[in-house]
């Protein structure tokens, strides 16, 4: 995989960018739509590709519970199982154990957990986490790391930092002594840890960028903090990161987040919350986020959002979507869901181009002030 700069914005840190690796070109800064077990819930890959998207995201916990690696490791690897043939990245299941999991037990070997599915025990370890995703066939693959809380005391954070550096150089070293199972490349990204502390930020970056080949995460954010110490800390860290390599910020996808965050020098991002936000009725527009189901839209029949980059934005009223959300009917899933993940990939579109046109600053102090006043922005 390589990563080449296009254009840098003169008055921030946001710049576009070129991934390439063997399944395509992926234009940076971009959002990539989550298919946790394998699917964006309600999406075929074609359409999907239809609207733009160049890379998804699985995870590694889910699809090792079901349908299981050897079933996909069959079928070909993630690509050939979901019939989708852009890039793909796996998280590592770090995160997923931590948070869904019934956690028994963490120690510097691994982590040993129950299923949240079904109970069974499992033990997680840096070259299981590596083995899967192996399996999976993912063209970046995640490190296997420790996610702390949020509000995570000093010493549980420090001790964070500690085992993530430790399971990097496992992760490593399993990566570096077994072949890739299909016919392209894996990249392995490190994942910085270290919570709102910017010494532990630092000690992080230290240990993990030897590792970094063509990519690094920021995790541990979003996680519980402070908005604004997120913030300093996406800032602190893109500020010594290597300039030459793709920084991905995982989990954060509020869209006035995605804007401070590409300003502060991200060029990755994953969130849930478009097509989650739009299976519970919550439709980002140009005007802020609707909530479908209000008795307000009731006998509304103008369009959702006419500014939409999709045209069901124009073409289906809101008391039609609502009646929908009603009656359960999946259709009205489908058309949230779209609208959601046309305005992010359409948001991050816009990005680019005011990149490269040199007006970004301008651009983004301008949409940041309007969203204040836009809710769920």
């Amino acid at each position: 995989m390589k990563f080449s700069i296009i254009s840098n914005d003169p008055n921030s840190l946001a710049r576009t960018g070129l991934i390439e690796n063997d399944h395509g070109k992926i234009h940076s800064p971009v959002f990539m739509p989550v298919g946790t077990i394998g699917a964006v819930k309600t999406f075929s890959p074609f359409e999907l590709a239809d609207m733009s998207f160049e890379i998804k995201l699985g995870n590694t916990y889910h699809l090792y519970l079901r349908p299981g690696v050897d079933i996909i490791h069959k079928a070909g690897g993630l690509h050939a199982f979901t019939s989708w043939e852009k890039p793909i990245l796996t998280d590592s299941g770090g995160f997923q154990v931590f948070s869904l999991a019934r956690l028994n037990q963490i120690s510097d070997d691994g982590v040993e957990f129950q299923s949240h599915l079904d109970g069974s025990r499992h033990f997680l370890t840096p070259e299981l986490s590596m083995q899967i995703q192996r399996f999976l066939g993912a063209d970046i693959i995640m490190a296997f790391d420790e996610c702390p809380p949020g509000k995570a005391d000093s010493t549980i954070i420090a001790n964070a930092v500690k085992r993530t550096s430790s399971w990097m150089k496992r992760c490593n070293n399993w990566a570096e002594n077994n072949p890739e199972l299909y016919d392209y490349r894996q990249t392995l990204f490190p994942i910085i840890q270290g919570g709102v502390d910017k010494d532990q930020r630092k000690i992080s970056i230290d240990d993990l960028v030897p590792f970094a080949k063509c990519g690094i995460a920021i995790g541990g954010l979003a996680v519980g903090e402070e908005k604004s110490a997120m913030m300093d800390t996406i800032q602190f860290c893109c500020e010594i990161l290597p300039i030459d390599q793709p920084r991905y910020l995982m989990g954060v996808g509020r869209p006035s987040d995605l804007i401070k965050a590409v300003r502060r020098g991200v060029d990755m991002f994953d969130c849930v919350m478009p097509t989650r936000n739009g299976r519970n009725g919550h439709i980002f527009t140009s005007e802020g986020v609707l909530n479908i189901r209000n008795e307000k839209f009731k006998n509304d029949f103008s369009p959702i959002d006419p500014n939409s980059a999709h045209k069901w934005g124009n073409l289906f009223s809101k008391a039609y979507v609502r009646h929908l959300f009603n009656i359960k009917e999946v259709l009205g899933i489908r058309i949230a869901s779209t609208l959601n993940l046309a305005f992010y990939e359409n948001l991050m579109r816009t990005m680019r181009q005011e990149i490269n046109n040199l007006n970004f600053n301008n651009w983004s102090k301008d949409m940041l002030e309007k969203m204040k006043n836009m809710k769920g922005m």
